[in-house]
């Protein structure tokens, strides 16, 4: 027997990450699964320290190396005689060594989903599909519709950056353009008037306090600003911080309705996915929740898993949680009384990422123009506040002449 460290929750949502015996990962998997607890995930013990093998791949060249894969197996290559070959041509550092590591664990007799799940930086859907495509024995269909699922979610992905970029642009430029004006404009103008000993507006008083102080207290600021978003990363990365952040985002104005549409709309294709390559529903359920970025989302599913377990319909088991949308509801109903759940479940998916890409886009529009006058105003203010007095001087020299 073996040592695995296994990250699990049980039916109340307590998160722990413990050490256990088993002779393979499935093996654990299963007894935590049949006692009622929700597994993240299992890997051998040692492998979250080794340099460069958990960490997590990037997604762009794990996909050209399935596809890659796909090819020679297409072609009649054994499974072991690929991955050598791709791990010998793989030009990045990490994948590789990752990829070198799997290779020796399948020539030792472990399966090729349990060697990827051991890297610990794979995603949870991949090696589940793995793990089906070696049940059914149909491998390359299993990677086919993984390698479809995943363009189409980073196209998506991609899309949602690119829209979300020039907003972000905008609010980087107001931020450098207003500590450029607080920091370096301002003092000149208060070197200036302390020369002139004139009396001044309130305004230009407050401005030029605001950017004396600013020059004294930066670094101290700066200091302070770095260590609160380390401090809030780090409480991020705890359960308490990832449900308190979560809850948050999902509380959000607008854009929390548009993260529950996307975190549905991945949660319905992964699941689809799995369902297409014969996975049953309850492990599908189960890696569909671990791949969800939202917290709320993923418990959500978790307490499904159970009333599933226990025969009740998906549709039923999720509208009990109060989260996921009613449309959403209702079209799984309709794919679980047609029998063609992946299908519907596509649907959704396709439905709330175009309905996701339309939220972002009309609330972008109303977005950018606002972050453009908030940039003329604060522009405009400090110049108003700089330039009011010299304004004042030349009347009263008018009306002295």
């Amino acid at each position: 027997m073996a040592e695995y460290i296994a990250k699990v929750a049980d039916e109340r949502g307590h998160v722990q990450e413990n050490v256990h015996l088993a002779n393979s990962a499935e093996e654990l998997r299963q007894r935590f699964a049949q006692s009622g607890h929700f597994v993240y995930w299992v890997k051998p013990k040692g492998i979250a320290g080794k340099a460069g093998v958990s960490k997590r791949v990037k997604l762009e060249p794990f996909l050209i190396f399935n596809q890659q894969f796909l090819t020679l197996i297409r072609a009649g290559l054994p499974i072991l005689s690929s991955v050598d070959l791709l791990a010998k041509r793989q030009k990045a550092a990490g994948l590789r060594a990752q990829l070198e590591d799997v290779a020796v664990r399948v020539r030792t007799g472990q399966s090729l989903s349990e060697a990827f799940e051991s890297q610990g930086g794979f995603p949870v859907i991949y090696t589940t599909s793995l793990q089906a495509g070696e049940r059914s024995g149909n491998l390359e269909e299993v990677l086919t519709r993984y390698l479809s699922f995943q363009r189409i979610a980073l196209t998506f992905r991609k899309k949602l950056i690119a829209s979300l970029f020039y907003p972000v642009l905008l609010v980087i430029m107001v931020t450098a353009l207003f500590i450029f004006l607080i920091s370096f404009v301002v003092p000149r103008f208060a070197a200036l008037y302390d020369q002139i000993g004139t009396k001044l507006p309130a305004i230009t008083v407050f401005m030029l306090a605001l950017g004396k102080n600013s020059q004294e207290y930066m670094p101290y600021l700066l200091v302070g600003a770095a260590a609160l978003a380390y401090g809030i990363f780090r409480w991020s990365r705890t359960d308490g911080g990832a449900n308190s952040i979560d809850s948050m985002r999902i509380a959000m104005p607008i854009f929390g309705g548009i993260w529950v549409k996307y975190q549905v709309a991945l949660f319905a294709r992964t699941l689809s996915t799995l369902l297409s390559g014969g996975l049953p529903l309850v492990p599908s359920l189960e890696t569909a929740a671990r791949s969800i970025g939202s917290r709320r989302l993923s418990q959500a599913v978790l307490k499904c898993v159970g009333s599933v377990r226990e025969g009740k319909g998906l549709a039923t088991s999720l509208n009990s949680t109060k989260i996921f949308p009613e449309l959403s509801i209702e079209m799984i109903e309709v794919g679980e009384a047609t029998g063609a759940l992946p299908g519907m479940l596509n649907s959704v998916a396709e439905f709330f990422e175009e309905d996701v890409q339309t939220a972002l886009t009309a609330a972008l529009s109303l977005i950018e123009p606002a972050i453009l006058i908030v940039m003329g105003g604060v522009v405009v203010t400090i110049m108003i506040a700089l330039y009011l007095p010299i304004f004042s001087l030349g009347a009263a020299g008018v009306v002295q002449h």
